[in-house]
Parts: structure tokens; sequence; C-alpha cells
């Protein structure tokens, strides 16, 4: 058996394994990821920290190193995507469906917990702090990072598009290479599909309950989650049977222009004036804050923040680990002909000025409701979070309209995630192959719906949590590995130009 067919045979058992477990008894899987998870984060939190930070100080340093100029690919490629195309791409891969998700659930809960400890406008301000934080930079620089390592080795040095191929490409004749090079296939593997997941089920939840509200409910049925996922899965299954180009990128462009027109809508109709001072006043709290809390574990304030950063922050930074391979390797894919400073000023910087006013705006009318309004929409995020952007968006006017196109732009974030996936996933699972084979992709979208399914079933959003960071937990590891291999591989080139 060759070691492609290895390693799709181990990740399709294990991906099934952990699935079926998921689906016949959820309460058991979530137990299990939980207690390894919380007992992870207690002992290298500080590690998770520290590796985030250093990725990201990485990328910074070579955009405006020596290395910036090398472009990804030969001296004479140029990029296939317009600039605007190619950020919609990597933003809507990398985050859509959870900007919809948490834009104003996540401010209001970090708001309540903190409303306890200080003063509520202190609280309202530090809210929002964290919930750019979690969002923003560090996020990007753990997606620049791995994404640069892929694309600098696939392009420029002819390794396969693999999260081994930086590693194998270095030390081409020495065992121990192969050996860590096919586990981290493996363990991208696991890591992507758990993640995907994951965020399969906080899909189907938001648009589920979008759906009820636009039918006059007040829970949705596990009915209509049912019927939601299964028109989910018939969405994103046949885009697996054509090839990965235009289409992604019509669709990734067609989402991020919903999103756009909602934050606009927003701030225009809702108190504008609060809303735009929210925005540049939490812009300039997360320029100043961002590089030292990338380096604050909270290790002196007691268990209780102690837990909230674990709940969270660490959560958080492993979330985007787990998606570190996937988003990785289809920002490596669409970013051929730029240079390594183009690459990571686009990456960095457009990603997370546009969540900074999304969550500035969203999450800015959540915090004026809790400060100045009712408080209706603080109380329902303690008792159903998927339903509070809808509640919002109900107090604004035109609410069906808004209800619709942001139903509509979950649904196209889930399916274009789920098609760019299938495909890393498949070649990963195949060593390499750029375009697997139909039949792949498509065994790779049926597991991913099934571990959706699983997801689905474990009931909670802090259940997907706990198991989108048991998947990403080994991955850490092989995200450092990826750094230093580009570091050294960029310092040979430089070194062989000079000679």
């Amino acid at each position: 058996m060759s070691r492609s067919q290895t390693l799709l045979f181990a990740s399709l058992l294990t991906i099934s394994v952990v699935a079926g477990w998921g689906v016949v008894d959820p309460d058991g899987l979530v137990t299990q990821s939980s207690l390894v998870v919380d007992r992870y984060f207690e002992s290298r939190g500080w590690f998770v920290m520290l590796s985030v930070s250093a990725m990201l100080f990485m990328c910074i340093w070579l955009a405006f190193s020596r290395y910036g100029s090398i472009r990804l690919g030969a001296d004479n490629d140029r990029p296939e995507f317009s600039t605007p195309s190619w950020i919609a791409m990597l933003f809507a891969a990398g985050m859509g469906v959870g900007l919809l998700f948490w834009a104003v659930a996540e401010p209001l809960t970090h708001f309540a917990f903190a409303q306890e400890i200080m003063p509520p406008p202190i609280a309202a301000q530090q809210s929002l702090l964290a919930t750019n934080f979690h969002w923003g930079i560090h996020a990007w620089g753990i997606y620049g990072a791995t994404a640069l390592a892929i694309a600098y080795f696939t392009f420029r040095r002819g390794a396969p598009m693999l999260v081994s191929g930086p590693i194998e490409t270095l030390f081409p004749d020495e065992t121990w290479a192969k050996i860590v090079g096919w586990l981290s296939d493996f363990m991208a593997i696991v890591a992507i599909a758990i993640g995907v997941g994951g965020s399969i089920a906080m899909g189907v939840f938001q648009v589920a309950d979008g759906v009820d509200i636009m039918m006059g409910g007040e829970q949705a049925s596990g009915t209509l989650i049912a019927i939601v996922f299964a028109i989910m899965v018939a969405a994103y299954l046949p885009p697996l049977m054509v090839d990965l180009g235009a289409g992604m990128a019509r669709l990734s462009n067609t989402a991020m222009i919903i999103a756009i027109a909602l934050v606009l809508y927003t701030v225009i109709l809702g108190p504008t004036e609060f809303l735009l001072n929210s925005v540049v006043n939490s812009f300039g709290d997360y320029v100043f804050a961002a590089i030292p809390r990338g380096f604050q574990t909270l290790t002196f304030f007691g268990d209780d923040l102690g837990a909230w950063f674990q709940d969270w922050t660490l959560t958080y930074m492993v979330w985007w680990i787990a998606w570190g391979p996937f988003v990785g390797v289809f920002i490596a894919r669409i970013s051929k002909g730029r240079t390594i400073r183009e690459f990571v000023l686009g990456v960095l910087i457009g990603p997370t000025v546009f969540s900074v006013i999304w969550f500035g705006a969203f999450g800015g009318i959540g915090l004026f409701d809790a400060l100045r309004g009712s408080g209706d929409l603080l109380a329902l995020t303690g008792t159903n979070v998927e339903r509070v952007t809808f509640a919002l968006l109900e107090r604004l006017p035109l609410p069906t309209l808004t209800t619709a196109a942001t139903i509509v732009a979950a649904f196209l974030f889930i399916v274009t995630s789920v098609v760019s996936a299938a495909f890393v996933l498949g070649t990963f699972s195949t060593g390499g192959d750029p375009n697997p084979s139909p039949r792949i992709r498509i065994i790779w979208g049926v597991l991913l719906g099934v571990l959706g399914a699983a997801m689905i079933l474990a009931g909670s959003i802090d259940a997907i949590k706990k198991l989108i960071a048991i998947g990403a937990l080994p991955f850490v590891f092989v995200c450092v590995l990826l750094c230093v291999c580009l570091i050294r591989g960029l310092r040979q080139e430089v070194t062989n130009a000079d000679r």
C-alpha cells in the first residue's frame, strides 16, 4: 500500500470513527473531548499563546524584510485573481459564517460576564476589545503563516501541496522527516474535518433559526434543523463534481457583498452616531492592545477569569489552528504570483479591518441596547445565542428582507467553506493532487456532512467548540515546525542567490 493510500485509509477511518461516535453517543464524545481540552489548556495555554504570537511576528517580519519581494511562484508569475476577489475568497473560507453567527452574540456574552466585575461602560469597551482580539490579526497570522509556508514550497520549490511538503523538501533523505511529514498530513486532515464539521453545525443552527423567525416561530424545531441540514448537504455536493475556480470566486464575492450591505444597513438605520463612535473607539483600543494581549494568560486573576480565558481566547486560537491547514492550502492555491509582502499585508490587514468594522457595528448596536435600551438582546444571548443576530435585525426597518439576506449569506459561506474543505482534504489524502477525483471529493463531502450531523446532535455551541478544539491540539506543534521550515527555506534561497 502506497503512502497516499495509507494516509487516505487512516484518515477516512479516523474521521468515520469520530463521526460515528458523535452520532451514536454525542454526550460521551463531548465529555471525553472536554476532559482532554480542559487539561491541555491548563497545562499548555502559555504555549498556545506564545506560538500564535510568534506566527504573527514572523509574518510581519517577513513582509518588511528582504524576503518580502520574493514571489510565490516563478519570477514572471502574476496573480490569477484580482485583489478584491482574492480577499473575498480567503475571508469567506476563513471566517464567513462565524462572523454572521457571533456578530452580536459574542460582544454581548463578554459584556454579561465583564459587567459583574467592572462598571458597564468599561465592560462594554472590554467586550469589544476581546471580540476583536479573537477575530483579528492573530487569527490571520495563523492562517498567513501556514499558507505562506505551503505556498512558498509548492510554487517556488516544487513541493506537493501538502503540510508535509516543506518538511520533506528541506530534509529529503531523513527518515524522521518522512514520519513527521506523514503524521503532519494526518493531523491536518483530522483538524480540518472536525473544524469544518463544527462550522456546518453552527451554520445550520443559524439558518434554521432565521427560517423559523420568518415563519413566525419561537424556536427552531428538530425537524426544521434536519431539513436545513439536508438542503445544505444537497447544495454543496454538486459543486464537488466540477473544478474549483471562478465559481468559488462568484459565490464568495456574492456572500461578501451581502455582508458589506448588512453592515452599511445597520450603521445607517441604527443608532448611527453611537455605532460610528463604537467602530472608531474599538479600532483604537485594538491597535494599542492587540500585541500585548497576545502574551496575556490571565494567570493572576482567579478561577473565573481563567475559565473565561480557556473557554474563549484559547478555544478561539486552537479553532483557527484547526482551520489553519484548510484555509492555508486554500489561500496558497489562490495566491500564486503574489509577493510575500503583498500576501502578508493582504491576509493580515484586509480581513482584520473588516472584522473590527463588523463587530463595531453589530456588536455596537447590541451594546447600545444593553446600556441604553431594554436589554432584551443581552437576555436572549443567555438563552438562544443562534437567534440574537436575527433579533437585532427585527428592530430595524425591512426585517424580512435583511433576515433573508443573512440566511442567504450564511448559506453561501457554509457552501463555499465545505466545498473548499473537501477539495483540500482530497488533495491531502491523495499525496498532493491539486485536482483530486470527483469520487474522492464526494467521499469527503459526505464525511463532512456526517461530522456536521454529529456536531448538531451534540446540542450546544459550547460542545461544538470543545469538539473543534480536540481536533486542533496536536496541530499546534506542526504550525511551529512549518514556520521554522519557511524561514530556513527562504534563507537558503537568498544565500544561494547571493553566491
